[in-house]
């Protein structure tokens, strides 16, 4: 009888730490992906291009389609598709600039040339292998004499 109350006990502790021994990982990897999204990141902007984003109703029977900016934003890993939320926010961004972004669920909050925008990411997908991050700016010729 005491012998087996000793092996019960036993096979509790083993639960317990196993127990607590996950929840302290959960916790540890919970955090850190959570403070990942919080990092200011770097990245490109890729490519700009005009896809159709809703239609407005022009009279009764008529609706013409509406067109919005979709920019792509490189970073190391990462390919985010990104729109303007709002449609009065319309402004056309330079390819190729420098970005620095923060992610916050599906928005993406970034400052380019000195000024802040947030859009809503439409999609994301890994960058492709070994394309940089920014493309190379070709220093300006020397003016000929």
């Amino acid at each position: 009888m005491k012998r087996r109350c000793d092996q019960e006990r036993i096979v509790q502790e083993r639960i317990m730490r196993k127990t607590f021994l996950l929840l302290a990982v959960s916790l540890v990897l919970g955090t850190s992906v959570a403070s990942a999204k919080d990092k200011d990141m770097q990245g490109t902007i890729v490519s700009e291009s005009s896809v159709p984003c809703g239609s407005e109703a022009k009279s009764k029977k008529q609706t013409v389609p509406m067109m919005c900016q979709e920019y792509v934003i490189r970073t190391d890993a990462t390919d985010y598709h990104v729109r303007q939320e709002k449609e009065e926010h319309k402004a056309l961004l330079p390819v190729n600039a420098p970005v620095e972004l923060t992610l916050s669920k599906d928005k993406m909050k970034f400052k380019v040339n000195g000024k802040g925008y947030e859009m809503l990411v439409v999609s994301e997908s890994a960058a492709p292998a070994g394309a940089p991050v920014a493309a190379p700016v070709a220093p300006a010729a020397a003016p000929k004499r």
